[in-house]
């Protein structure tokens, strides 16, 4: 009988979770679309390119909401068991207010670790498909800038045209083994090998540089280049934080060679920890529901529920960028930035659980 409960428990939560999900992913195309479409107004492409970008967009935002997605899924899943009576009926069974919050919360958790190790390679592949395809359509460096482990890749538009640069690496404001492609009129017309270069200041100062001129045809050698560039170390290290495009495993696997690629450790180990406190943060998500809805006596209008779910909801999204920018600042450490709304939450669950089993 526990098991025929378990799994009507789960069944019913996981059939809220994917109506949610299937709401926001909707609302997500739709809203992206607009912002794509607005994009891409002046050029003449086909319509099926934003609603393609939208789809490689939308499913990142969605696992960046999911803890949210999770917990007005917990509220309207806890709601349902309370307005149609089906949870007095588990409870004839044996089964505690808590049994069924852990029950719940575990699965959450399990979900969890489901999108880090299969979901989450599959939407870092689709931001990479996006960057990359809206890379060639941009108008502006925001888009033009990934470091990989592949290297260092830069785009930039100059009033001639644009360049293409790619290094190995990048390593305490310097760039190792550059290529350079120089584009006129959407022509290449230069190519430029350096062994490093100093990017902390324009113009970059290249060293042991291979200038090959494609319209003279010919090649010479110098010991020094300036380089005259629109990117400044300070501005690639503002462009490039996005690790989208970097899955858990990947992240686990080849932290090292990210980190010999130029991303600071600092912003690795803030990425990581995020990736591992997924799960525990919507394991929290569930056990919260289940205090603002089974946890009290009184029957309120839902109305009531929605207005404690937004607040929650914005209060707690607000806090945790409070946090993390506490961390960025270096006023706290970045790593505790990512769990202190954890721990703050886990400390208000806790004292509410040792409440809601005697109601």
């Amino acid at each position: 009988m526990n098991k025929i409960i378990n799994k009507y428990l789960i069944k019913k939560f996981s059939k809220i979770v994917l109506n949610t999900v299937l709401i926001f992913f909707s609302l997500g195309i739709l809203l992206n679309l607009f912002e794509e479409i607005e994009f891409f107004k002046n050029l003449n492409l086909p319509f099926s390119l934003p609603i393609i970008l939208s789809l490689s967009y939308v499913p990142t935002l969605i696992l960046e909401l999911l803890p949210f997605i999770i917990f007005l899924s917990s509220m309207f899943y806890f709601l349902h068991l309370r307005s149609s009576k089906d949870l007095l009926a588990i409870k004839v069974f044996g089964y505690s207010n808590i049994k069924i919050i852990l029950i719940l919360s575990f699965f959450a958790f399990l979900l969890g670790v489901f999108v880090l190790l299969a979901v989450n390679p599959i939407t870092s592949a689709l931001t990479k498909f996006y960057e990359t395809e809206k890379a060639q359509y941009a108008r502006d460096v925001d888009h033009l800038i990934s470091i990989n482990k592949n290297g260092v890749w830069i785009k930039e538009n100059n009033n001639f045209g644009y360049n293409i640069i790619n290094a190995e690496a990048i390593k305490d404001g310097v760039l190792e083994k550059i290529s350079v492609y120089v584009f006129n009129d959407n022509k290449l017309t230069k190519r430029i090998e350096a062994k490093s270069a100093i990017i902390t200041n324009n113009p970059w100062q290249m060293k042991n540089v291979y200038i090959n001129d494609l319209k003279k045809n010919n090649t010479i050698f110098l010991d020094n280049y300036l380089f005259q560039s629109n990117n400044t170390l300070k501005k690639i290290n503002s462009l490039y934080k996005n690790l989208n495009t970097v899955s858990f495993l990947d992240l686990t696997v080849d932290y090292s060679d990210l980190n010999e690629k130029g991303y600071a450790k600092k912003i690795l180990n803030e990425k990581l920890n995020k990736f591992v406190s997924l799960p525990f943060f919507l394991f929290l998500m569930v056990v919260l529901a289940a205090l603002f809805t089974i946890g009290s006596l009184k029957n309120k209008q839902n109305i009531y529920y929605v207005l404690i779910s937004i607040l929650t909801c914005v209060a707690i999204y607000y806090f945790k960028d409070l946090s993390i920018a506490l961390g960025q600042t270096e006023r706290i450490s970045l790593v505790l930035s990512v769990w202190i709304p954890i721990i703050v939450i886990s400390l208000f669950c806790l004292i509410g659980a040792m409440q809601i089993n005697e109601k």
